[in-house]
């Protein structure tokens, strides 16, 4: 798949997102403010600010004497990273990897994403209307590498979307702060009278690193592709988290399962409230050699059951190393599931798969011999007996089709085996058959059943299916693939009844 990543940067981060915040400076010439030494700077100015004569850098006294309205608010360190996070958050919808760029922008690996929007413009166009919808005024671009795109977002002035292995002669005419260089470098180069990267990239490798140092080379690699640029991507929060200090470090497993059960208590306390219940949970221990070590457990549907959690934890309980001891329990909730409310009876009723003690047995079966060992099957809308069932998602999924009504064989071959058959008539049920190189002679037999081929999805022939006994009493599924007249017509093992 051919990489692609997209840069977003906003022009007024800090002013647009307060001006997003209070409506009432968006008509206003408005601006942030710090002290640096002895004096107090202009640290962000709005794009009103800016017109009007009031620019970043500029000290507060010389701003108010250009703009008399101008409106000065002091700048609180930190916010640009903040705001950054919760709009990269927001743009976790259109990409599952976003970094935030400080102190401005954000980078998006949009690799195999933008198809969903009709393709990259439709993408990015997408994108920036939301934004600027949202009061940011912002600039994106799309290209091969994230340096390709943090350029032409910030100096290009063409077509946002580089084609792919194009961002070479693009670079070629950017200036050199395009490379995300440090100041120092910058200003060589500017006194060394490089306007563009065009002769940087017509220059061996070991003068510029001789030259200007191995930072410019790297970048220049970043951006024309030759080295990756790994990105760092946001993690969203996990919203149901509980944590317990511990005073002095924990090492034997009764104290980490009293730890388990407050968190657990206070945890339960909250979903019962919001009517909720927990499927996935995740116990992360924090030695004190700042090792972490984890431990989790799933429901196979929602619980907010202290006790029956609690069952799960402690036969997880022995694979928890507290080494020198745990300072630190966090308990997370990744996953949970709205849970409806259940009227008592007075009286027993089967309710089946809804009951709640089949689920805790099931969660403590899991629990031992592992969730990738209990499966639930519904039917599949389709004719091949092989992909006419599917795995059930939960407990309490409803089968969208009906199971058939003819008798099935309770195991399946994934895959049909091929066998040799003897039959008195061609059009007639076997009389023996060999497979894996014994010979099984047929007493009863019935069938046949004819499923058609599924031809919007394969080629083939009909099946007609027969069930076989044997001398032995042991029954079999086959079927002859074709019709028996057929050349080609070939007999198959495809289960084993009960």
């Amino acid at each position: 798949m051919q990489k692609r990543f997209m840069a977003i940067w906003f022009r007024h981060l800090l002013t647009d997102g307060l001006a997003f915040r209070r409506h009432e400076l968006r008509a206003l010439p408005f601006v942030l403010a710090a002290p640096v030494k002895n004096k107090v700077i202009i640290t962000a100015a709005s794009a009103l600010a800016e017109q009007q004569g009031a620019f970043t850098g500029m000290a507060v006294a010389d701003a108010r004497a250009a703009v008399p309205e101008l409106v000065v608010i002091d700048d609180t360190p930190g916010k640009a990273a903040q705001l950054l996070r919760l709009l990269g958050l927001g743009c976790i919808r259109y990409s599952p990897i976003v970094a935030v760029d400080l102190p401005d922008g954000l980078l998006l690996d949009i690799s195999g994403c933008a198809h969903l929007w009709g393709g990259e413009r439709g993408y990015l166009k997408e994108i920036v209307l939301k934004l600027r919808a949202a009061g940011f005024d912002v600039r994106a671009a799309i290209a091969d590498t994230p340096g390709a795109a943090w350029a032409v977002s910030r100096f290009a002035r063409v077509s946002p979307i580089v084609p792919a292995n194009g961002q070479a002669p693009i670079l070629a005419g950017l200036p050199p702060a395009a490379l995300r260089l440090d100041v120092g470098v910058l200003e060589l180069l500017q006194k060394l009278g490089f306007r563009t990267i065009g002769p940087m990239l017509a220059m061996p490798p070991p003068t510029l690193r001789r030259r200007f140092g191995k930072d410019l080379l790297i970048r220049l690699d970043q951006a024309l592709g030759r080295i990756d640029e790994v990105l760092e991507p946001l993690v969203p929060p996990v919203p149901y988290v509980e944590r317990l200090p511990c005073l002095e470090p924990i090492r034997t497993a009764p104290a980490i399962e009293i730890a388990i059960e407050k968190l657990l208590l206070a945890l339960c306390l909250r979903l019962q409230t919001e009517n909720k219940g927990l499927r996935k949970a995740l116990l992360k221990c924090h030695r004190v050699d700042g090792r972490k070590v984890q431990a989790a457990i799933t429901t196979t549907k929602g619980s907010h059951s202290v006790s029956h959690l609690m069952r799960l934890f402690k036969l997880q309980v022995s694979k928890i190393e507290p080494a020198l001891g745990i300072e630190l329990f966090v308990l997370e909730a990744p996953r949970v599931e709205d849970m409806e409310t259940v009227q008592e009876q007075l009286w027993s009723v089967d309710r089946g798969l809804a009951d709640t003690a089949l689920a805790e047995l099931l969660d403590r079966v899991a629990g031992r011999v592992g969730a990738e060992a209990i499966r639930r099957y519904l039917p599949a809308e389709h004719y091949w007996p092989e992909r006419s069932v599917k795995v059930a998602a939960s407990l309490t999924e409803e089968p969208s089709a009906a199971w058939p009504g003819q008798m099935r064989p309770i195991r399946l071959l994934t895959v049909p085996e091929s066998i040799e058959v003897m039959a008195l008539v061609p059009d007639n049920p076997p009389k023996t058959f060999t497979y894996k190189d014994k010979r099984h002679s047929i007493i009863k037999a019935d069938g046949p059943e004819r499923i058609g081929r599924e031809w919007w999805q394969d080629s083939g022939e009909h099946r007609d299916y027969y069930a076989l006994e044997d001398s032995e009493g042991q029954r079999y599924w086959v079927f002859r693939s074709g019709h028996y007249d057929g050349g080609d017509a070939r007999w198959y093992l495809h289960g084993f009844f009960a």
